[in-house]
């Protein structure tokens, strides 16, 4: 199978061989994809420098199956400018997505809510809201999008002023009627709903929830960039 040049982004890169590069990559038309780029770093290659993280390409491939090799590649913009304060943020969304999305399944609307968020994360005075923003729109893309309108037993929509545990199989109960659950208010499951995450204490709750329903679907596997935001924090000054 030949592929014509498609709007992606490197998510991933590592060495192969002496020359060559295994690249996770995710296009708007295919979804997540490995690629082998041959010769990418020898000195004469024209993608040197080219196939970094966060940078709008265009990419073509050939072949089937798990691992496609790359055939050509373009820019398609001007790359992102992280700050430097916000690499481990955008790496964070990319490991989720490597983690996460199964191969060769296009997911255009999660294309271009990634879109989105390397765009706020490079101008937005925090992180944190379109981070969780982000993890919302993966999550339905998973099909395990939260309820977040509406008590799971009742049918009984969402007060402010309530105080909810979600279940995550189930979805925000009273948070009198289980002991279960991640704890969560009202004003919490609305600010997530609509997606206005500006409440310090309301974007902790929304985190511990997207996390938790994060962990579900990690199955137990570790993200090496949740490890690197855990040592960013101890080494702060007190």
């Amino acid at each position: 199978m030949r592929v014509s040049l498609q709007p992606a982004f490197i998510l991933h890169r590592r060495p192969y061989l002496n020359t060559s590069l295994l690249l996770e990559a995710f296009g708007r038309e295919h979804g997540r994809i490995g690629l082998v780029a041959r010769n990418a770093v020898s000195p004469r290659s024209r993608l040197k420098g080219l196939l970094q993280p966060f940078a709008p390409l265009l990419l073509s491939w050939m072949g089937a199956g798990e691992l496609a090799t790359l055939t050509a590649a373009e820019e398609a913009g001007r790359a992102v400018s992280l700050p430097p304060n916000r690499v481990l943020a955008g790496l964070y969304a990319n490991e989720l997505l490597v983690r996460l999305l199964p191969r060769q399944d296009p997911q255009s609307g999660l294309f271009t809510a990634y879109e989105a968020l390397l765009a706020e994360l490079s101008v937005a005075p925090g992180e944190e809201p379109s981070l969780r923003r982000f993890e919302k729109k993966l999550l339905e893309e998973l099909g395990y999008g939260l309820a977040l309108d509406r008590e799971a037993t009742s049918g009984a929509p969402i007060l402010a002023e309530e105080h909810y545990r979600y279940v995550l199989d189930q979805g925000p109960l009273i948070a009198s009627q289980t002991r279960t659950g991640v704890p969560i208010s009202g004003q919490g499951l609305l600010a997530l709903r609509d997606g206005i995450l500006d409440d310090p204490a309301v974007l902790r709750e929304v985190k511990q929830l997207t996390r938790a329903a994060l962990a579900e679907q990690l199955r137990g596997r570790v993200l090496k960039t949740r490890e690197l935001y855990r040592i960013k924090r101890e080494s702060r000054p007190e």
